[in-house]
């Protein structure tokens, strides 16, 4: 039986989900999926200002990509605050080995308290990781017109080639940060 309360979700349960999305956006008449998108939508009903890219038709893109923010929103409180648990989560010790050698030794939680907490953004590699990198990552999905799950989601299930070149650029760009850049960025800040 699968822990879904200490461990995260297996592929085989996830990825179908995930999957699913394309049909239900089928079945309400929408063709794009993404959170920059959605994101994007909020901006330009809450407050458009004065720029070009906030302001259109944001009614027209349907009221489903509101209601997916405030899900994603609701979704991260539910699992910060009633998920939580005491059992360690399930990494191999090659992997708790190699985050060791650059200072993260993760323990009970999905994500590494040395980066990802609120005591951590004051220190260098908080505002590093967090702040210069979701700048970099909200920049990127602009530039690319649409970020990881518009691309891989929809992009590839409707046959964009645009979607399987951002998505190879993807998955390069994680592979080189993951094996090279994170962990020379860690240690000097960690």
């Amino acid at each position: 039986m699968i822990d879904t309360l200490s461990q995260p979700w297996p592929w085989f349960v996830a990825g179908p989900l995930i999957g699913l999305t394309v049909g239900m956006l089928l079945i309400v008449g929408d063709r794009a999926f993404g959170v920059s998108s959605s994101l994007q939508h909020v901006c330009a009903a809450v407050w458009p200002g004065n720029s070009k890219t906030l302001q259109y038709d944001w009614r027209s893109k349907g009221l489903w990509n509101l209601v997916f923010v405030v899900g994603i929103g609701l979704g991260g409180l539910v699992a910060a605050t009633l998920l939580t648990h005491d059992k360690p989560v399930a990494i191999s010790e090659a992997t708790r080995a190699d985050l060791a050698q650059i200072g993260i030794f993760q323990g009970r939680s999905l994500v590494p308290t040395e980066v990802y907490s609120f005591g951590a953004l004051l220190g260098p590699a908080g505002l590093v990781v967090m702040v210069v990198g979701g700048l970099l990552v909200g920049f990127g999905a602009r530039y690319a017109n649409g970020c990881t799950s518009g691309h891989a989601i929809t992009g590839l299930a409707s046959f964009q080639l645009p979607s399987l070149i951002a998505t190879a650029g993807f998955f390069a760009g994680g592979l080189l940060a993951t094996h090279l850049l994170l962990p020379a960025l860690l240690s000097a800040l960690l």
